[in-house]
């Protein structure tokens, strides 16, 4: 390690390393720090597997055009107007570079994909997943001569006046502790892995959170540079959280956790009540509000209820249904009553309408004269073994982070920019997510973020 760089990456990930190629590209001497081992490198981003790009025509990877403004319109939806217009639509217009840009950092895409994702337009998916786009990030970034320390905690920041001067480590690396540089990119990602953190904002329902992605991000640099005047952005208690399997780990099980059954069934809590409408949008488009609809209900566990008939509708995941030759008998399985269950499964049944069953669309399969309704893919559940998932929040990512402008400088409590700051990732992502999410969307605000923080510290560092 040198006495000092040009610029300081704080972080691993996807926009981590986006940031550091970019950096060096610039002509900027970088130094990566990665607080995670080595094999557990690049946070959350290990278990990513799309990106959500706008674009103009379909080309080899996608199957048509998803405009600037059908994207606009998607985040709008999904995050109800809580995010700022002017970054965000800068963000959708610079995510049309990304599709090139990424490829010529190494990163392959795959052919696009069908069946129930619905995603074969918008979203372009890695060859070989997350990891293997982390991979190839990796290697253009140790080819271009950008040095990579793991197992190196960021303890502290040293800012002065809205100016980074260094960063302290937890132990030395090199015989060193304190890493001086011209510049910093924050993009160490958001406090999701920090429980204590987490029962902040939601209490002792936080103790029943599944973590997702890395226990590595429990959110130290973002609350030291809140601590040190950074101007914060976003809601505490908003973030990206899914449904996932109530037997899947407490950090770490990743997308195979994930459930993508709730749109072919209906969904119980522990009194065996539905409490939402499972048929309200094209699944990516609303996959991101079950975390914390199940977050709501009592014990913060939920069960997704179908039948035989649906079993090769959705992708598989690591862990069975559990199965019951009657209602009742699924029921004692899930330690539901079964009289309750059974009463809320006739009761939709009764109310499901003759429609013409198409996931790929808002079909008209719908219920009248219950509530919640389910207002598409609505279909009777009659024909045994009965099956479930049973479920509880799997938090990705948190939302509240450092407040950044369209250089992803970071902008201190006063308004004014930071000297020689700047974010990408998770750690920012809270001025496009307000609140909502849809599929792709955390890694496109990473790469784009990312790159745009690398060439503008470098910019800053050289000047």
């Amino acid at each position: 390690m040198s006495s000092k760089y040009d610029v300081l990456v704080i972080g691993g990930g996807n926009a981590a390393m986006c940031a550091a190629i970019s950096a060096r590209r610039a002509g900027a001497s970088v130094l990566v720090l990665e607080g995670a081992p080595k094999f557990y490198r690049g946070g959350n981003t290990r278990h990513t597997r799309n990106m959500r790009c706008a674009h103009d025509a379909a080309t080899e990877i996608l199957t048509g055009p998803y405009t600037e403004e059908e994207f606009w319109d998607d985040l709008l939806r999904v995050t109800g107007g809580e995010t700022d217009e002017d970054l965000a639509r800068f963000m959708i217009h610079e995510s049309k570079d990304i599709l090139n840009w990424i490829v010529e950092q190494g990163v392959r895409w795959q052919p696009s994909l069908g069946g129930t994702l619905s995603l074969g337009r918008t979203n372009s998916f890695f060859l070989g997943g997350g990891r293997a786009m982390l991979n190839a990030l990796y290697l253009t970034a140790e080819r271009l001569g950008v040095d990579i320390r793991y197992d190196a905690e960021v303890v502290d920041i040293k800012v002065e006046d809205g100016m980074f001067l260094s960063a302290e480590l937890r132990r030395p690396i090199n015989s060193t502790t304190e890493v001086h540089a011209a510049a910093l990119v924050a993009a160490a990602g958001g406090f999701e892995a920090n429980i204590e953190w987490l029962r902040e904002y939601w209490g002792e329902a936080a103790d029943n959170f599944l973590i997702r992605g890395t226990p590595y991000n429990r959110g130290s640099i973002l609350k030291v540079l809140l601590a040190k005047g950074v101007q914060e952005v976003g809601d505490p208690t908003q973030c990206h959280a899914v449904a996932i399997d109530a037997r899947a780990p407490k950090f770490d099980g990743g997308i195979i956790t994930r459930h993508d059954s709730v749109v072919f069934g209906i969904v119980v809590n522990k009194h065996a009540e539905r409490f939402y409408d499972e048929g309200e949008d094209i699944w990516p488009k609303r996959y991101a509000i079950w975390g914390r609809l199940v977050a709501a209900q009592p014990d913060q566990i939920a069960n997704i209820i179908f039948d035989s008939t649906v079993v090769t509708s959705f992708m598989p995941t690591l862990f069975p249904p559990i199965a019951g030759g009657t209602i009742a008998e699924l029921a004692g399985k899930l330690e539901l009553d079964p009289a309750a269950l059974e009463k809320t499964i006739i009761e939709f049944n009764a109310a499901v309408r003759p429609g013409t069953f198409d996931h790929t669309i808002l079909d008209d399969c719908r219920t009248e004269g219950i509530v919640p309704p389910k207002t598409h893919w609505a279909r009777r559940i009659e024909t045994p073994p009965y099956l479930a998932y049973p479920v509880r929040p799997g938090i990705t990512f948190t939302y509240l982070g450092t407040r950044v402008n369209k250089q992803a400088r970071m902008l201190m409590k006063d308004g004014k920019p930071s000297a020689n700051m700047f974010a990408a990732g998770e750690i920012m992502a809270g001025n496009v997510l307000g609140r909502g999410y849809a599929a792709g969307i955390g890694m496109t605000i990473g790469s784009v973020f990312g790159r745009i923080a690398g060439r503008e510290a470098a910019k800053n560092a050289r000047n």
